[in-house]
């Protein structure tokens, strides 16, 4: 006679919860002390081209050099489209003088490839790495044009340091940081284009982007004409100018002066918690706190194979426990289980990335909320995985 195994006991749930349970990776959780009052004062029903809109959008710029301290010399506006935006101007308006080093080792990184492959058609080489690894930056060539991601959103693999760019390099360095501002610390030596959006590490409103040209950057612009025809959206410069409106917050077309009030507001908060050094600091203790659980479950990892390489800010994980046949099934349901119980929410691995989850670690999260979240997690992998 057979002897019938006791059912496996369901473990119980943890008792602390998350005061907030997002975790996107973008839009990413708004500060802390958010409240949709403090957007009263934005000049709903104004032209953002009368002084009191104008006064907002310079302030928006100066306050984000600041808070990043970006170069006087440099140059920062406020532009359409978010990151992808602002990053598509930068290459449609500056490549194809030269010879184009094309850097990806994740989503992102492969769009701008195909921008420069199938859309500028400009001579290129392409450096590609998989997902959890990171293209050798010393192994380019300085005296080309290099596009490159600071920080891989979807792949959690960020450059360990800007160390590889020679300060005396011919070509220019145009760096995606929509997901590094604020939470890193950017060479700006190193840097002639840098980009990023609002709705990532200030958990600002989407749509806008971030422009920052260095010296370098501006006199591409002013000596140099592409070939192709530019959209209106796309133009920099006038008569072989630069349109320093731009930079000094006559948009190229009309913001939303209520998502200028909410980066302003986040931008008031971030000098709250020390600037960019508390805001490094912040993401910095949510990454540990993953990386300390990490090392106690033996069935996760991070998909950042180098230690030096895993991002603060976009933290991705797979699962390596033998049991488990189907990884994005499985990594699915987990991170369906979370989000039933109103604990962690969109946390799924970015479709085109390999099978696991991504938390966002930013500043504007709270270390006690993904504390309070891990728990879950192992509670979500026993409940899976037993299921």
């Amino acid at each position: 006679m057979a002897i019938q195994q006791p059912a496996t006991r369901p473990a119980p749930k943890p008792v602390a919860v998350p005061a907030n349970p997002r975790f996107s990776s973008g839009p990413c959780a708004k500060p802390p002390t958010f409240d949709l009052k403090k957007l009263a004062d934005a000049p709903l029903g104004r032209s953002h081209r009368a002084s009191e809109g104008k006064a907002k959008l310079l302030k928006a710029i100066e306050t984000t050099r600041e808070v990043l301290g970006v170069p006087d010399d440099y140059r920062i506006g406020i532009v359409p489209a978010s990151d992808t935006g602002a990053y598509e101007m930068a290459m449609w308006s500056l490549l194809g003088e030269r010879h184009a080093e094309m850097v990806a080792w994740e989503s992102f990184g492969a769009g701008w490839v195909t921008d420069v492959v199938k859309q500028l058609k400009i001579a290129h080489t392409v450096h590609t790495a998989d997902y959890g690894d990171i293209v050798d930056m010393a192994a380019l060539n300085y005296d080309h044009d290099v596009c490159f991601t600071w920080n891989g959103t979807t792949s959690g693999v960020r450059m360990p340091s800007g160390d590889a760019i020679p300060a005396d390099r011919a070509g220019l360095t145009l760096c995606d940081a929509t997901s590094a501002a604020f939470a890193m610390d950017l060479p700006w030596d190193k840097l002639d284009v840098t980009t990023f959006s609002w709705q990532k590490v200030l958990g600002g409103e989407a749509a806008h982007g971030m422009l920052i040209l260095s010296p370098r950057a501006v006199e591409r612009l002013e000596s140099y004409t592409p070939p192709w025809p530019l959209p209106k959206i796309f133009r920099l410069t006038k008569g072989g100018k630069l349109i320093e409106g731009i930079f000094t917050g006559a948009t190229i077309n009309t913001p939303s002066m209520l998502c200028v009030e909410d980066y302003l507001q986040a931008l008031d908060w971030a000098k709250s918690v020390g600037g960019l050094q508390g805001l490094i600091a912040r993401a910095d203790a949510n990454a540990g706190a993953i990386a300390d659980f990490v090392a106690a479950h033996d069935w996760i990892d991070f998909l950042a194979k180098d230690p030096a390489t895993r991002s603060n800010t976009s933290v991705c994980l797979r699962f390596t426990d033998a049991r488990i046949t189907d990884g994005a099934a499985f990594a699915k349901a987990v991170a369906k289980r979370l989000a039933d119980e109103n604990v962690a929410l969109d946390i799924g691995a970015y479709r085109e990335a390999p099978a696991g989850l991504r938390i966002w670690c930013g500043g504007t999260v709270e270390t006690s909320d993904i504390t309070a979240m891990l728990p879950w997690l192992a509670w979500a992998f026993e409940a899976e995985i037993n299921a």
